[in-house]
């Protein structure tokens, strides 16, 4: 059967076709199109490799670059019988790294406070919370994502470039799937090494990180618990972090296991740690852990070695201990070891913590659908 798409939109990036007969794998090189003249594409599916009713769509490469509508929507599935003619289509417009961003669907962007005093550490800290867009006009409880390093997350001006996290809730929630508090603590700037790590003085003295988990554990999380519609147990709370912040994300999982049912560590600082001594921490109950780990092939220190290494390491916890680890494992052949990557990752990543399921077009079509009618009603 053959596929043919007439791009309006002039873009120089691959074509790619997905639907229900390759799992809905929005960059599958086996079904890239070939460019058969000037923004017009082609390919050939053997009719052995596709079902008797076929449900698809047209990707640059990914769901961050997937096919809109003229005026940014979120098109349904295209849909055919395998025994109909070929299929010609056209594509209005693509998704360019996920954009563009609707502001009906940015999160409510609250400071909890200027200067939350750390009684661990006698310090304060600014700490800030995104709330779902329509937070104020739901009765719901939401889970809570616990995000270091706030200060590169999403406000314009980091001298690192920021996640986009707003953004990217933004176009979660369009997809009906943005529902989840984020908890953004800000660093310490020049405290922010010392408090990032547990023990390792050789790189710091007096390393604070024992007594910062135990302030995200102990007094952070029950204040928001009390201050916010929270799902509090720990199957609806995660921490996450990158570089330094995804490695005191990893400890604070492991020594509070109770707290936290989800870990987001986007290219940890592992070179701190090459032996993988994590503390076991008591596992007289059989605790599961989601762990979703990305690294870039371009990061140095051996990124993505050790990425694999710890995952098998934690794997090896499994048969002398009562935990059980799921994980997802990311790498991104061009990837740096910089905010844009994560910011690249991390909904992919928020979707597989707290959504458990492989983005399936036609259910987030459905949720899409249900979402723009209740914004209409508000």
């Amino acid at each position: 059967m053959r596929f043919t798409l007439k791009s309006k939109e002039a873009d120089e990036r691959p074509v790619f076709i997905t639907g229900n007969f390759n799992k809905w794998n929005p960059r599958d090189l086996v079904f890239e199109l070939t460019e058969i003249e000037e923004s017009t594409y082609s390919i050939d599916i053997d009719d052995e490799k596709l079902p008797e009713f076929i449900e698809y769509k047209f990707t640059r490469g990914g769901w961050g670059n997937v096919e809109i509508d003229r005026l940014g929507n979120i098109t349904p599935n295209r849909k055919i019988a395998k025994n109909d003619l070929d299929s010609e289509d056209e594509v209005e417009r693509w998704r360019v790294n996920w954009g563009p961003f609707k502001q009906e669907f940015f999160p409510i962007v609250e400071i909890i406070s200027e200067k939350f005093f750390i009684p661990q550490l006698n310090k304060t800290r600014k700490i800030w919370a995104l709330l779902p867009y329509n937070y104020h006009q739901t009765k719901k409880d939401y889970p809570v994502l616990y995000l270091q390093d706030a200060q590169n997350l999403f406000n314009e001006g980091s001298a690192f470039g920021n996640w986009e996290i707003d953004k990217k809730m933004s176009i979660l929630a369009e997809y009906g799937r943005g529902d989840v508090i984020i908890i953004a603590i800000e660093n310490g700037s020049d405290d922010r090494i010392k408090e990032y790590v547990l023990d390792y003085n050789s790189i710091t003295e007096n390393a604070e990180g024992k007594k910062y988990v135990r302030f995200l554990a102990d007094t952070l999380k029950p204040y928001v618990d009390s201050v916010y519609r929270t799902k509090p147990e720990r199957e609806f709370t995660g921490i996450g972090g990158s570089s330094l912040g995804g490695l005191i994300s990893i400890y604070s999982g492991f020594l509070y296991p109770e707290v936290y049912s989800k870990l987001m560590i986007f290219s940890p600082s592992l070179w701190l740690n090459p032996e993988n001594n994590f503390p076991q921490m008591n596992f007289k109950n059989p605790y599961d852990i989601k762990v979703y780990l990305y690294g870039g092939e371009h990061e140095g220190s051996e990124m993505t070695e050790r990425i694999h290494l710890f995952q098998q390491t934690m794997e090896g916890w499994e048969d002398s201990t009562s935990m059980q680890f799921e994980f997802k494992t990311s790498i991104n052949h061009e990837g740096k070891h910089q905010e844009f990557y994560w910011s690249q990752e991390f909904p992919r990543a928020i979707e597989w913590l707290y959504y458990d399921t492989e983005e399936d077009p036609k259910e987030l079509a459905q949720k899409a659908e249900i979402v723009k009618n209740e914004t209409s009603e508000i």
